[in-house]
């Protein structure tokens, strides 16, 4: 049974929603969102990368970054305006790009039920990551993005839902990235509260560090609050769950600065003991257990020999990024863990495969990797085992907006 609780948003003006919703905190780099919000003052980048108004040295993790940060949360707030619903709701949240559509519901949910894994989880989270926020949710006693929660499909979940998205939205914009996003506001929470109630689980698909960072402010709320109750807001984190039959993952690809010492004819060699090559092959893999690469100017297929496939059904040991990190990565790369080792970067599959090719052709990178995308079904069974999967498994798109509904805590 998973717990929802409506919640009074913090939220722009209709007017300025499209100047103020900014693209997720972690998806791009402190220059990247310099960029982005240079020749806008109400981008919540502003909020969500305070860095950004800072001297270009400084440490976007020191205290002078937080500060700063709650200090453009309340000119923000002053001057949106950004206003506090009257009562507490819940919203519908459909995201368009392109032909793909995606309709979630925008609502708290409970820091409990992801501490004892009714929230489901397939990744593993690191230190420093959730210390940046959970240090800026306690700068800002608010919760300014969205977790990305999925839930498999209910009948009653997806009526309440189409009986919202029949009336007029508080907002519908499209994003400077072409990306449609409409919100709407529920008129009664209480149906989709006790719909939810039948929902015997959720799963992160992105945010595992927005999700743990709450719930490790709120182990820091709660030792202050000798008063606590289990009650306030601070329980509870703000998240959009969407049925897993409408999301959609793209690939997330590899990139690897050098060959470990091998000539490009030296590294095919040890790469054709492990998998079978093929030349000519196309930029992106059409099914499961195939991979293309990009070497010297080249695309080749890659299929794994049939004595290298796992003795197993194992869910994690079976994903195409397992078995590319298992047979090729670390054995003839020397790359033994992804998420320290410099020489690998990820290129998420919203780039495409000619940003593969410009980083082997520009000399950013030796060799890359196109993967076929992990299936939303991976992503459940590997949770619902209890498994976590490789780093860079999933790739989410389109992403939620970060600074259209905040939940103050």
């Amino acid at each position: 049974m998973v717990t929802i609780y409506p919640f009074r948003a913090l939220r722009p003006p209709k007017e300025r929603v499209a100047q103020i919703a900014a693209v997720p905190y972690d998806v791009v780099d402190t220059e990247e969102a310099r960029a982005l919000a240079a020749d806008n003052p109400w981008s919540f980048l502003h909020v969500s990368r305070a860095e950004i108004d800072l001297p270009p040295n400084v440490d976007p993790y020191s205290d002078s970054v937080y500060e700063r940060a709650k200090a453009n949360f309340e000119r923000l707030i002053e001057t949106g305006p950004l206003t506090t619903e009257a009562e507490p709701s819940i919203y519908v949240y459909r995201l368009r790009m392109g032909s793909h559509t995606q309709t979630g519901i925008a609502a708290c949910f409970s820091v409990d039920e992801y501490d004892s894994d009714i929230i489901r989880k397939h990744e593993k989270t690191r230190r420093d990551k959730e210390d940046d926020r959970m240090r800026h949710i306690l700068a800002l006693r608010a919760q300014t993005g969205p977790v990305f929660l999925t839930y498999r499909p209910h009948k009653r979940l997806d009526e309440l839902v189409a009986n919202v998205t029949a009336s007029e939205p508080l907002y519908d914009f499209t994003a400077a990235d072409d990306v449609r996003h409409t919100i709407w506001r529920a008129p009664i929470a209480d149906p989709f509260v006790e719909a939810f109630r039948e929902v015997p689980a959720l799963y992160i698909a992105d945010g595992h560090h927005r999700a743990a960072s709450a719930s490790r402010a709120r182990a820091v709320l709660r030792q202050q609050n000798p008063h606590h109750t289990g009650a306030e807001e601070y329980n509870r984190f703000l998240a959009v769950a969407f049925p897993s039959d409408q999301v959609q993952i793209l690939a997330y690809n590899r990139v690897v600065r050098d060959l470990n010492n091998l000539t490009p004819g030296e590294f095919l060699n040890e790469v054709e003991k492990r998998f079978e090559v093929t030349t000519n092959a196309p930029p992106a893999p059409a099914a499961r257990g195939e991979w293309s690469m990009f070497l010297d100017g080249r695309w080749y297929g890659l299929k794994l020999r049939e004595k290298f496939k796992p003795a197993t059904d194992d869910a994690v040991a079976n994903l195409d990024v397992s078995l590319l990190q298992d047979n090729l990565l670390e054995p003839i790369l020397g790359i033994k863990d992804v998420r320290t080792d410099k020489r690998i970067d990820f290129v998420g599959g919203a780039r495409g495969t000619a940003e593969l090719e410009r980083l082997v052709r520009e000399g950013h990178a030796a060799v890359a990797f196109s993967l076929y995308p992990t299936t939303v079904d991976d992503l459940l069974r590997v949770s619902d085992a209890g498994g976590i999967m490789p780093p860079k498994s999933t790739w989410f798109e389109p992403k939620l907006r970060d600074g259209l509904l905040i939940h103050l805590i």
